[in-house]
């Protein structure tokens, strides 16, 4: 099995910036891809970035220029680095990581990030 645990949420405001990271532990030799998602309160779950086996990075437009996911292999961690944040930002941030051959997905329980002056 896989624990994910997700670190770094807090109290920011507008245009500033915040790292979060995301501990992987158990199975994980085999991962293919590991990423953020988040949800806003009375929102649907929204991708935000994802870094897969091979170091190649995707994000929404809306994460596109001042998102930047990376990981740190010897520490088995993905993290998560946040600029220029607004409002709309503010949800709690989910980190996931998927494993072949069944592709399952596994999830941390999420770390609240607050973007308000």
């Amino acid at each position: 099995q896989v624990q994910l645990v997700e670190s770094g949420g807090g109290l920011v405001q507008p245009g500033g910036s915040q790292r979060l990271s995301c501990a992987a532990s158990g199975s994980i030799f085999s991962a293919n891809t590991m990423g953020w998602y988040r949800q806003a309160p009375g929102k649907e779950r929204e991708w935000v970035a994802t870094i897969t086996r091979g170091g190649s990075t995707s994000y929404p437009d809306s994460a596109k220029g001042r998102f930047t996911i990376s990981t740190d292999n010897a520490k088995n961690t993905v993290y998560l680095q946040m600029n220029s944040l607004k409002p709309e930002d503010t949800a709690v941030y989910f980190c996931y990581l998927q494993v072949p051959p069944s592709w399952k997905v596994y999830w941390g329980q999420g770390t609240q990030v607050t973007v308000s002056s």
